[in-house]
C-alpha cells in the first residue's frame, strides 16, 4: 500500500502536534501561579477539534476499495451539540467532503472517559460509477450519518471507532483544542 507524500507529512504532523499537547498535559513537580491550570475549562465551555482519520476497515471486500484518509475540524458545545466538515478519500479514491451536525455524550455509562457521539448530514463525492455506493445519492450528493464510540485520553487527546452505516468501521485520532 503507498501512502501519498501528503497524507504522511499530516500523520507526522498529527503524531508531533499529539506528542506535544500530552507533553503539556504532564504535571510538573512545582506549578507555577502566574500559568492557568490545564484543567480549566474554556470561558464559554466551547471548543474546537481537529479530527484524522488514518486507517478504515470495510466490512465486505471489493477489488476497488482503496485507503481512506480523512482530516476535519468540529465545534463541540457546551451543550452538547456538534458541527463540523470533514474532507476525506472515498473507498474509491474520490475527493469527498460531510458537513454535518450532532450530539456528544461525555462519561457515557458513568464511565469517566468513555464517550458516544452522532452526526448526521451532507455527504459528497460519490460520483460515477460509485454513485451506487452510498443510498439516495443526487449528483453526487447524499445523506450522511455516522456514530462514534471513543476513548478521551487526556484532555486534549482521544480516539474513536466511528461506524460508517453497514460499509464499514473507521479508526479516529482527535485533538481539542480548549
Amino acid at each position: 500500500m503507498s501512502i501519498p507524500r501528503a497524507l504522511t507529512t499530516l500523520l507526522a504532523f498529527t503524531l508531533v502536534a499529539t506528542g506535544s499537547v500530552v507533553a503539556q498535559t504532564t504535571p510538573s513537580s512545582a506549578p507555577t501561579p502566574s500559568t492557568p491550570a490545564l484543567d480549566a475549562p474554556a470561558a464559554d465551555g466551547d471548543f474546537w477539534r481537529v479530527v484524522f482519520s488514518p486507517y478504515t476497515y470495510h466490512f465486505s471486500s471489493d477489488p476497488d476499495h482503496e485507503a481512506v484518509y480523512a482530516i476535519g475540524l468540529e465545534r463541540q458545545r457546551s451543550d452538547k451539540w456538534l458541527w463540523g466538515a470533514t474532507y476525506f478519500s472515498n473507498s474509491f479514491g474520490q475527493p469527498s467532503g460531510y458537513l454535518y451536525f450532532g450530539q456528544h455524550y461525555a462519561d457515557l455509562f458513568s464511565v469517566d472517559k468513555l464517550f458516544a457521539q452522532w452526526t448526521v448530514g451532507l455527504l459528497y463525492g460519490y460520483k460515477y460509477p460509485y454513485e451506487d455506493k452510498v443510498p439516495f445519492n443526487h449528483n453526487g450528493f447524499s445523506p450522511g450519518a455516522v456514530v462514534s464510540l471513543g476513548w478521551q485520553f487526556t484532555r486534549q487527546f482521544s480516539m474513536s471507532a466511528n461506524l460508517l452505516g453497514t460499509a464499514g468501521l473507521m479508526l479516529q485520532m482527535s485533538i481539542d483544542f480548549r
